[in-house]
């Protein structure tokens, strides 16, 4: 059994009334003047990194935030983030203030970006080179590829889009009592596709367990559709009956009342979600036709410098799972010296550990 704040059911959430926080005035007013600076200094967004932002009182909410999302219950949504009326540019440098003070930026794809829009871009959810990101379709329960997810809303769609999410150490501890087969099962290696976004030294495909523990701390790396993926691809192996029942079991019980967590998120709210310790998914949404109202969130993969130490059976996809170690997001076939320098400066003023990507 895992004993953590993580481990909680969606009434026990609602009650403690620790996943949301509204900002004050005077700190969104904070946030929003350094957003104002940094535009006025010109700095491409590389070139800034934690001592180039200056939050005022947004600063402490961050603080609060980080707690909440590594020792807590692993998700808070900070709303009130003064997001309106500002242009897509002052928006996108607000997302990478509010990231430079938690953590270091992972790429997110082959192209190697920071900073995803999600938003329905005309993606196939359920391929081999599908992401939901830029998809409009419901997601499967999935973790993503870093320490924590941030997610800050500009604009919601006409219909549909609901925030879900569950502990999976709720889960774990669940099938630990009911299904212990299972549980094992998950702490057994699943073949994951990278989705045709490899580096040119990278398999397009690597073994990884949903279950690990390290130190007594626990992970869970659960993306179905990855797993799913690598069943049409030549040479991998194939899953057994009990990995199968293993699989669809978590999402049955992660998408059930009993442990899915589901909430809107309005503009200018930015959630904030520790992917070790929690899975989310989104429904399905019909968006409106001007292009201005459309769905859109900005979305942040983080290596954090609070995050637990992960198993060695998960090094082929973090890179490095030391605690305190820049590790995880996509190597990509983007990587420039701007970013690698960008990496080893953000890392050196968080005290992490730099384990930067060959050019």
């Amino acid at each position: 059994m895992i004993r953590s704040e993580a481990d909680w059911r969606p009434a026990g959430i609602v009650n403690s009334g620790r996943w949301l926080r509204q900002v004050a005035e005077e700190e969104a007013a904070d946030l929003g003047a350094a957003v104002d600076a940094l535009k006025a200094g010109g700095k491409p967004m590389l070139d800034i990194t934690r001592r180039d932002v200056a939050l005022g009182r947004f600063a402490a909410v961050l603080g609060d935030a980080r707690a909440v999302v590594e020792d807590g219950p692993g998700f808070i949504v900070l709303r009130g983030l003064p997001t309106a009326g500002r242009t897509p540019e002052e928006n996108r440098l607000m997302a990478w203030a509010v990231g430079a003070h938690l953590g270091v930026a992972r790429p997110q794809g082959k192209a190697s970006q920071l900073i995803s829009d999600v938003r329905d871009a005309g993606g196939t959810y359920r391929s081999g080179s599908g992401r939901g990101y830029n998809t409009n379709a419901e997601l499967d329960y999935h973790t993503d590829g870093s320490d924590v997810v941030g997610l800050l809303c500009l604009n919601t769609a006409r219909s549909g889009g609901l925030s879900r999410l569950s502990s999976t150490v709720a889960i774990h501890n669940e099938l630990v009592r009911t299904r212990p087969d299972l549980a094992e099962a998950l702490y057994g290696l699943f073949p994951h596709s990278r989705q045709n976004e490899e580096a040119a030294d990278e398999a397009p495909w690597y073994m990884a367990p949903v279950f690990s523990e390290r130190d007594g701390a626990f992970a869970c790396r659960y993306i179905r559709n990855h797993i799913r993926s690598t069943q049409a691809m030549e040479g991998t192996p194939r899953l057994t009956p009990l990995q199968h029942e293993a699989l669809d079991t978590v999402q049955r019980m992660a998408e059930s009342p009993d442990f899915s967590f589901d909430m809107w998120l309005e503009p200018g709210d930015l959630q904030l979600v520790n992917n070790h310790v929690l899975i989310h998914s989104r429904t399905h949404y019909e968006d409106f036709e001007e292009p201005e109202r459309k769905r859109h969130l900005l979305r942040l993969w983080l290596s954090v410098p609070e995050a637990r130490p992960l198993s060695p059976a998960l090094l082929d996809v973090y890179k490095s799972v030391d605690a305190n170690s820049v590790r995880g997001g996509f190597k990509g076939r983007g990587v420039t010296p701007e970013l690698v320098a960008y990496q080893a400066r953000a890392a050196a003023e968080l005290g992490m550990r730099d384990t930067p990507y060959s050019l």
